[in-house]
């Protein structure tokens, strides 16, 4: 669920990635392909780039600007955003669900009535 960079190839089955740990949180390791999502956002990089040479080629590129306007990324935040909610902010959420249903229920009532 982390947005990382292939930054070389080890075999056909496995490859390393790295976030930058300091950018994405995903650290520098070995990782099988099968396990990742390729998406087609490109960076300029040299093989087995270093930390500081891939984070100022994702700034260059606007990789990472990129990868937070995706479905998939938003998908991802909202996740994280109501994984951490309190007890009151789901209280809120679902008097704020049941207000919205109300209120469609009742704009269908209108229409079904004025055909």
């Amino acid at each position: 669920g982390k947005m990382c960079t292939i930054v070389d190839i080890v075999d056909q089955k496995r490859v390393v990635v790295d976030g930058p740990l300091s950018v994405t949180g995903v650290p520098r390791h070995m990782m099988p392909i099968k396990r990742l999502s390729l998406t087609d956002f490109k960076s300029q990089i040299v093989r087995g780039a270093r930390e500081k040479a891939l984070k100022t080629a994702l700034e260059k590129d606007g990789a990472m600007q990129k990868w937070s306007e995706t479905n998939r990324a938003k998908k991802i935040k909202a996740k994280e955003t109501r994984a951490n909610m309190t007890d009151f902010e789901r209280f809120k959420l679902m008097v704020a669900k049941r207000k919205r249903a109300s209120q469609v229920r009742l704009a269908l009532r209108k229409q079904k009535t004025k055909k």
